[in-house]
């Protein structure tokens, strides 16, 4: 195996590992930012209830994306398989 081929598949899995994760991130990220907000404007100190609604949203989020998140998945197994099957014969 080249060492550009090397390069080449693992860039293509940390950019496929960003693309599905990036969502359930950035909904956790923006509720996290809002509740921040919302407890800095009313003074609740109480940690709880960010963690609590982050987590639900990124199920939610998770839940609601799933079938995207599989299929972009098994694409990239599919084409991976292809792609070391035509460098291998």
């Amino acid at each position: 195996m080249d060492a550009e081929i090397a390069v080449d598949l693992c860039r293509n899995a940390t950019w496929i590992a960003l693309l599905i994760a990036s969502p359930v991130l950035i909904a956790g990220t923006t509720v996290g930012l809002l509740i921040g907000l919302f407890q800095a404007l009313t003074q609740i100190q109480e940690q709880t209830i960010a963690i609590v609604l982050k987590i639900i949203v990124m199920i939610l989020v998770l839940a609601f994306l799933m079938p995207w998140m599989t299929i972009k998945m098994l694409d990239y197994s599919s084409e991976l398989f292809q792609e070391i099957n035509q460098r291998m014969l």
